[in-house]
């Protein structure tokens, strides 16, 4: 049990009201567009109907690699990365780190997009920020991705607000924690036959109550995210390296080593790719190769943790003759516990460190925190419901963006489905999201009552989520029978997971048209 005084009581009473309401929606659409991003992958091929399951660092790719290499500037040898795009084709960006006069460090070379035989399918000149964006098979994962991460704000001032916002959810959390006088007996209290509104409190209590270490992880995990290449690394750059980042990230994140630019062939990738693949039992997610054509070149590979492990896993090795070295840190040059702690921010945080299992938990724990934000902001208006009028537009603003958001994430997805097979996913992904926006925020100017403005999106949410099965059908996306067969079978299990959710939300507005407002006829005081 937790005992404050009166009036300690009463400031984090206060203290967690207002840390919700001031950032509140901001707090909310992090979260929900969070959700949704632990599953931006499998929704990538749910929505694409990718259904290729051989990663391409499962095929032959070396000889693709070394036509890259010689058709490409040699400058832009200083680096190579390697990864996965669309339906597991690969990528390479070759590259070098260039200072920009503003004394932004920034990577600028040529992104090669390749196709299953390998061949360039496109090639785009430029810096990373210029060339690496939404393509129009990934658009909807993309933008579900950006949302989260920085709500689409431009660099760094999304990253800053975000972070932000996680400060703020830490702050909920701790009052919140703290305010609770009978912690342990509200983890289990649900008065079903008491009024409205203390019915409303205890599920608020229950729910964040058991998502407290998630929304602590949460918190801390984001906050660092966002902060950590805005402000940490400026820092830390002007501090101990004289404000060159490159330098920091050589010391950091490099292998160091006595330089030595003789020319030397590259070693066999498909050899690197493969020999990681058996250290590790996983398929790299990154390569990234330095020097390339040099004899000092270093081949990193990046990897998911190991089965029953959170940590991911790198490995290194020498590029001139393709042979392991070491498994190397994620950060320096020796096993810390600061370094430990860094490597395992991203799998706490997306909740993928041990596979569909931890995503299922994370994405429930992440609808909890929804609930939570959500029921507070309308507890908070209950409780102040003698000043309605004055605070009005503020009970149809949390209602247009607890129930408008899903409203237009789902348009959005049926427009990608649309769109896709037209070759226009990347524009009208992100216009459909605006457009579903505007048409919550206008019915929320417009609607008869609160409780109406609620039913309505809830209803459209239901129907446009349930009709995106037969819309992915009709676009061309395969059948249940062909995903299962290739080894996808997220397709059928996405398809049915947004059909029964759809129907329940139809028949859970349809069911109850006179359901009770959402405000009581009375404002019941604080426990």
């Amino acid at each position: 049990m937790i005992h404050l005084k009166k009036d300690e009581t009463k400031l984090m009473v206060a203290v967690h009201g207002w840390s919700g309401i001031v950032l509140g929606l901001l707090l909310y659409a992090v979260i929900f567009t969070g959700m949704a991003a632990v599953f931006a992958e499998e929704i990538g091929i749910w929505s694409a109907g990718h259904v290729e399951t051989k990663s391409a660092f499962e095929r032959p790719m070396d000889g693709s690699i070394r036509r890259l290499a010689a058709q490409t500037p040699a400058k832009y040898h200083e680096g190579v990365d390697l990864f996965e795009i669309g339906d597991h084709n690969l990528g390479a960006f070759f590259h070098r780190h260039e200072t920009d006069p503003d004394g932004t460090l920034v990577s600028r070379g040529v992104y090669y997009q390749l196709d299953k035989k390998g061949d360039i399918a496109k090639a785009l000149h430029g810096t990373g920020e210029e060339v690496f964006g939404p393509r129009n098979d990934d658009a909807l994962s993309s933008f579900l991705v950006d949302t989260h991460v920085r709500l689409h704000v431009p660099n760094p001032w999304g990253l800053l607000l975000t972070g932000i916002v996680g400060l703020v959810m830490l702050v909920a959390a701790i009052s919140g924690l703290l305010i609770h006088r009978h912690l342990f007996k509200d983890i289990f209290t649900l008065r079903r036959s008491a009024s409205p509104v203390l019915v409303d409190r205890d599920r608020h209590s229950v729910a964040g109550t058991w998502s407290l270490p998630f929304a602590f992880i949460l918190a801390f995990t984001g906050s660092f995210f966002s902060f950590f290449g805005t402000i940490g690394v400026p820092i830390v750059a002007m501090a101990a390296f004289g404000g060159d980042v490159q330098a920091l990230n050589d010391a950091v994140f490099g292998n160091p080593g006595r330089p030595d630019p003789r020319p030397a062939v590259i070693g066999n990738m498909d050899r690197v790719a493969t020999d990681a693949i058996r250290r590790t039992g996983e398929v790299p997610t990154f390569i990234t190769i330095e020097n390339f054509g040099r004899a000092d070149a270093k081949v990193t590979s990046f990897h998911p943790p190991k089965a029953g492990d959170i940590e991911p896993v790198t490995l290194l090795y020498d590029g001139a003759q393709a042979q392991f070295l070491h498994t190397k840190p994620s950060i320096g040059t020796q096993p810390s516990a600061g370094g430990t702690l860094a490597a395992i921010m991203a799998p706490m945080h997306f909740g993928n460190f041990s596979g569909m299992l931890s995503k299922a938990v994370w994405f429930a724990l992440g609808f909890a925190m929804c609930y939570v934000t959500f029921t507070g902001l309308r507890l908070w208006l209950a409780r102040r419901r003698e000043d309605m009028r004055s605070l009005e537009w503020l009970d149809r603003t949390v209602m247009v963006v607890g129930f408008g958001l899903p409203f237009a994430l789902v348009v959005s997805a049926a427009a990608f489905l649309i769109a896709m097979p037209l070759g226009s996913a990347t524009y009208w992904t992100p216009a459909a999201f605006l457009i579903a926006s505007g048409v919550a925020i206008l019915g929320g100017a417009i609607a008869q009552s609160v409780a109406v403005l609620g039913q309505i999106l809830q209803l459209g949410t239901g129907l446009v989520m349930a009709g995106l099965v037969p819309l992915r059908w009709i676009s061309g996306g395969p059948g249940w029978d062909r995903a299962i067969e290739a080894g996808q079978p997220i397709i059928a299990a996405l398809d049915l997971a947004f059909l029964l959710a759809g129907i329940w939300m139809v028949w859970r507005v349809a069911a109850l048209p006179a359901r009770r407002l959402l405000l009581p006829a009375r404002p019941v005081p604080a426990e």
